[in-house]
């Protein structure tokens, strides 16, 4: 199994469930892993073969950078279903970070995994 991945992908938004959390934007962090066969890009050398991580990328930031929820579990669960309904990525695990969250912490946040690994 090939991975094309995306670390630290840091984007805007309205997150949270308090109230001075609503009338702020803060910057969450995503690490990402998409499951995709890389032997044709690799063979033809042509990004049009390619899980583009550009475009993912720019994907999840207008997605996230225009949302506002509440927990960071739904959030997760939306990215992940974009990936892979609009990609076509057959397995994705994505790590979520909320830096700051906690006092005494780097990051909290989730890390879920969808869909099945191919061997």
């Amino acid at each position: 199994m090939d991975i094309v991945f995306i670390e630290d992908l840091r984007i805007d938004t309205v997150i949270g469930i308090y109230d001075w959390e609503r009338r702020v934007r803060q910057t969450l962090s995503f690490d990402i892993e998409m499951a995709f066969d890389n032997t044709r890009p690799a063979a033809t050398d042509d990004i049009a073969d390619t899980l583009n991580y550009k475009d993912v990328s720019k994907r999840l930031i207008d997605y996230v950078g225009a949302s506002s929820f509440g927990l960071v579990e739904t959030l997760a669960e939306r990215c992940v279903a974009i990936i892979r309904e609009e990609f076509g990525v057959s397995w994705v695990r994505l790590k979520l970070s909320k830096p700051g969250a906690v006092r005494g912490s780097k990051a909290v946040g989730v890390r879920i995994e969808r869909g099945q690994r191919p061997d």
